[in-house]
């Protein structure tokens, strides 16, 4: 049975990277960003490798040559690598946005940059660069000035990896998100805010969203320097835990977005997409306050259906034209 060019890249990903594994002593996920770059360097990078195991990673780039692959393809075929290397070495911190979430958000920008062709976006939390070379491939009409951080080194390599196979132009920091950042505010901001306290009291301290006493909220302060990072009348798409607006600090934070930012639409995520409702999301879309920037005549507020669920998708996509054509966002 053949193979699909998304199963024949897996492969490769995983079998090169398993070679490696044995012979540098890493993490698989150390490996896959080590064989995604002989990969794109078009030869084996690694000097301290068996003459055998050298020459079985040869032929499997060889092997690529043959085929030609498009930026999705390289794109599912990494993803599945990298969260083969995360359920083997499960750390809170490796998680991934589901595709399906990310091809929502490439609809939902679409909708609200309007006529914009060339845009700069920025991924505060950008993890292994997934949801944000998603938007890249679903809007290949767009010029897009892309920028991600994220203070995992690993998960910052296999972004870098990911993007230079896609050919996609991507510049990334690793650093504390929360600490200066040494980017010009952007366009549009999305990020599957990383939920939990943040350590750091004193860098917190800057904050308005800080809290009373002890750790702060990392996913509010994420917000707030997000907003800060962000145009005047620039987006933000935040995938938000259901309770956010629920916490002990939840008055805080919806004074700070009433004073910043306007609510556009809060769209709620199927539950079926998640272990179970506890953990489950939705997406929040905000716009920075700006010269004539008006908040909408009403919040666009939905519980999407299963994405996979075309009949009823549909239904809700009208509803959402309905909406910018009734609020005139632009």
């Amino acid at each position: 049975m053949l193979q699909t060019p998304v199963e024949t890249l897996f492969q490769t990903f995983n079998e090169t990277a398993r070679l490696l594994v044995n012979e540098v002593n890493c993490t698989y996920l150390e490996a896959l960003a080590e064989t995604g770059e002989n990969i794109f360097q078009a030869e084996v990078m690694q000097d301290n490798i068996s003459e055998m195991t050298k020459k079985r990673l040869e032929k499997y780039y060889r092997d690529l040559v043959r085929i030609n692959y498009s930026a999705e393809d390289v794109r599912k075929a990494f993803q599945l690598a990298c969260l083969k290397g995360m359920r083997e070495n499960v750390q809170p911190n490796h998680q991934m946005t589901p595709d399906s979430i990310g091809i929502f958000l490439s609809y939902l920008i679409n909708k609200f940059i309007g006529t914009k062709k060339a845009f700069s976006l920025l991924d505060p939390a950008i993890g292994t660069g997934n949801l944000v070379t998603t938007i890249m491939n679903y809007l290949p009409h767009h010029a897009i000035d892309a920028y991600g951080v994220d203070v995992d080194d690993v998960l910052i390599r296999l972004a870098y990896v990911s993007a230079n196979l896609q050919e996609h132009p991507l510049q990334l920091d690793c650093q504390d998100s929360l600490e200066p950042l040494f980017i010009d505010p952007v366009d549009v901001v999305v990020c599957d805010l990383p939920v939990g306290y943040y350590p750091n009291d004193i860098r917190a301290a800057e904050y308005e969203l800080k809290a009373d006493s002890g750790h702060s909220y990392a996913h509010h302060l994420f917000i707030e320097k997000s907003c800060l990072n962000t145009v005047d009348g620039g987006y933000l798409f935040f995938i938000i835990p259901n309770g956010l607006f629920e916490s002990p600090e939840a008055m805080k934070l919806h004074t700070y977005i009433k004073k910043h930012m306007h609510i556009q639409a809060l769209l709620q995520l199927p539950e079926t997409m998640f272990k179970n409702k506890q953990v489950a999301k939705s997406i929040l879309v905000l716009q920075k306050h700006g010269e004539g920037v008006k908040p909408p005549k009403e919040v666009l507020l939905v519980n999407l259906p299963s994405l996979s669920n075309k009949l009823q998708m549909e239904t809700i996509m009208a509803k959402i034209d309905i909406w910018f054509q009734e609020n005139k966002v632009h």
